[in-house]
């Protein structure tokens, strides 16, 4: 007598995106940050909006032709060359300069509740992002940080998703095998990455689009996995 194909493991885990799915950016930009205008003003007050947009655009696409996520020094070089503006040591340390994540970004409303809820039951978390390597500070500091134990981050590892570096730092840092993890992304090609190497997956549709790979419409939706 054979035996029918085993089980897939249970899940344990869920491994968050953040862009898009834990946090956003006040006022809709994710790069540069809102203040960069005001910051680059004060040691060049006569460059215009037009001047600005056309830099953001050069930044858009240096961010786009790095094979990760670029140092940030850099990328403001890119941007500020494209100005005329000379790329000073005060000024670059002004644009990096400390101000607290809740100045310009915020979470999502159902972020809290679920995490809280996900962890209350056991549920292991870890983020998987491509993001500067601030990424867990900036996360304490909007209140959420205390609810991951790992990070995948982009800017460390040297690689961005849908490299399967991504996904198997993060599970791996929790001792899990990719079958016990459910990976949670905005981009439904790169939640099809992951189930692609064996992971359970779903695509977080807050607008309700559809997509390709399974999906939820909010966080609130992962309880019933658990």
């Amino acid at each position: 007598m054979t035996s029918g194909p085993a089980s897939p493991p249970a899940l344990r885990a869920v491994l968050f995106d953040s862009g898009g799915v834990l946090m956003r950016p006040i006022g809709g930009r994710w790069n540069p940050r809102a203040d960069f205008e005001q910051t680059v003003l004060a040691h060049a007050p006569s460059l215009t909006e037009q001047q600005f947009a056309a830099a953001i655009a050069a930044g858009d696409r240096f961010f786009a032709a790095s094979p990760s996520t670029p140092d940030p020094d850099d990328y403001h070089r890119a941007m500020l060359r494209h100005l005329g503006v000379d790329p000073t040591a005060r000024l670059l340390a002004d644009l990096r300069r400390d101000v607290h994540p809740s100045a310009f970004l915020e979470t999502y409303p159902d972020v809290e509740d679920t995490l809280a809820e996900l962890s209350r039951r056991g549920v292991r978390m870890a983020v998987v992002s491509d993001a500067w390597p601030d990424l867990p500070e900036v996360h304490a500091g909007l209140g959420i940080g205390r609810f991951f134990e790992a990070y995948a981050i982009s800017a460390v590892l040297g690689c961005t998703k849908p490299d399967p570096r991504m996904y198997h730092h993060a599970s791996t840092a929790l001792g899990l095998v990719p079958g016990e993890c459910l990976f949670v992304d905005d981009d439904p090609e790169l939640v099809a990455a992951a189930i692609g190497l064996g992971y359970a997956g779903r695509a977080l549709r807050r607008d309700g689009t559809v997509s390709a790979v399974p999906s939820v419409s909010s966080l609130t939706q992962l309880l019933d996995f658990f």
